[in-house]
């Protein structure tokens, strides 16, 4: 039998059939793994119904993450470490539903460069994706970061590609910046350490992917189509100027991944690109490696999607910090971490709070300051994470998802 459960006296988001975002105050009903209605509608008093009381509280979609890769500082937390995968995606999982978020990509990088990066750690992320499913709160799926001098492991990722297992794919090329900070000997000995091997053999296999760059584009080609032929979406990461742009655009690679020059910026904007951003660049102020600001991109409405990037509380924060610096409403935020993901993802079933949709939610205490404290977070219509029980009530004990 479907569980029920009410959440009591919240301040929802809530979207129009125009498209519009604004606030109601009314209940929310869930049952199952659904939304089941509002209000008085899909309410019914039943055995096993639950009531969360949600008085003071905002209740908002859940964070879709599109592109996270903190999860490799579980793998490696610091250089010369490495942890098994299992522990790592376990406790991955209950930082993501800590943190909000509902459902994440993650950013896998297969590369060139063995070690955290190679395949065989790319296929441990996929075992673990695959064996704890069912254990995980959150709804996991796979980003794979190809980076196109990995000629060696073109014919995986094909397959990879064919047999459904990803979720989203970037073209990535960090060869020419691995090359030239190479010269440095402390950069070019963290490089080995995180390929785990040493530099002499780390250099043979930055030397050896360069020296077939020739063959790299029709790499890339082979690629795009397969995802096309897939119905897999596409980015481009890093894009520095409007020919990258318009050299991906023609692959029909239509998102851009972190656009590192206005140039790029603007360009994927004129082209109705979806232009990916970090979280993390709007609590810092700016992109902590000199890159453009995400504030300053959001504010100008250039910037469609905010990911968490490498630090997971990001991407609940940062839209609190956006209406704080007045770059643009919580309302028009939120869609930025949860409706345009989730719609570029092709997961039309979550991101508003909508009957028959995901019952993803999260239930926030809006501070003092602006800023948001987590009370609980709802995945599938299960409580998995609550900072309050006190405020669940009902006809049954206390239960929150095991």
């Amino acid at each position: 039998m479907d569980t029920r459960f009410s959440i009591q006296g919240s301040r929802f988001l809530q979207t129009s059939a125009d498209g519009h975002s604004g606030w109601s105050e009314d209940s929310l009903h869930l049952q199952g793994a659904l939304i089941s209605g509002t209000g008085n509608k899909g309410f019914s008093s039943a055995l096993g119904q639950q009531t969360f009381d949600a008085d003071g509280l905002l209740a908002l979609p859940g964070l879709v993450d599109i592109h996270g890769d903190a999860f490799e500082r579980q793998l490696q937390p610091r250089p010369a470490t490495s942890f098994p995968y299992d522990i790592a995606f376990a406790d991955t999982d209950r930082q993501l539903i800590s943190n909000g978020i509902t459902t994440a990509c993650h950013g896998v990088t297969f590369s060139w460069e063995g070690g955290l990066r190679g395949r065989e750690a790319a296929l441990a992320s996929f075992e673990q994706l695959k064996s704890q499913k069912d254990r995980f709160h959150a709804d996991h799926r796979l980003h794979l970061r190809f980076e196109n001098h990995h000629l060696d492991g073109l014919g995986e990722a094909l397959n990879w590609i064919a047999s459904g297992s990803i979720a989203f794919f970037a073209f990535n090329e960090h060869l020419p910046s691995i090359l030239k900070k190479s010269a440095s000997p402390e950069k070019l000995l963290s490089y080995a350490e995180r390929a785990r091997c040493d530099v002499a053999t780390f250099l043979e296999r930055l030397h050896k992917a360069q020296s077939r760059s020739t063959k790299v584009a029709q790499a890339i080609q082979q690629l795009a189509q397969a995802c096309r032929e897939h119905g897999i979406p596409m980015a481009s990461h890093d894009d520095e100027s409007r020919s990258d742009r318009e050299r991906y655009q023609a692959l029909g690679v239509t998102i851009s991944e972190f656009p590192k020059t206005e140039e790029a910026l603007l360009a994927a904007h004129a082209l109705d690109n979806h232009v990916v951003m970090g979280a993390p660049n709007i609590l810092l102020g700016g992109s902590h490696c000199g890159g453009l600001s995400a504030a300053d991109a959001v504010r100008r409405g250039l910037c469609d999607i905010l990911a968490s990037d490498y630090y997971y509380p990001a991407l609940l924060h940062a839209p609190f910090r956006l209406e704080q610096e007045a770059a643009c409403s919580l309302e028009q935020a939120w869609q930025l971490v949860s409706h345009h993901p989730a719609q570029v993802l092709g997961l039309h079933d979550r991101g508003q709070i909508k009957p028959g949709y995901r019952a993803d939610l999260i239930l926030i205490e809006k501070l003092a300051d602006g800023s948001p404290r987590l009370i609980a977070t709802i995945a599938a219509g299960k409580l998995v994470f609550c900072a309050e029980p006190e405020r669940l009530s009902g006809q049954r004990p206390l239960e929150l998802a095991a």
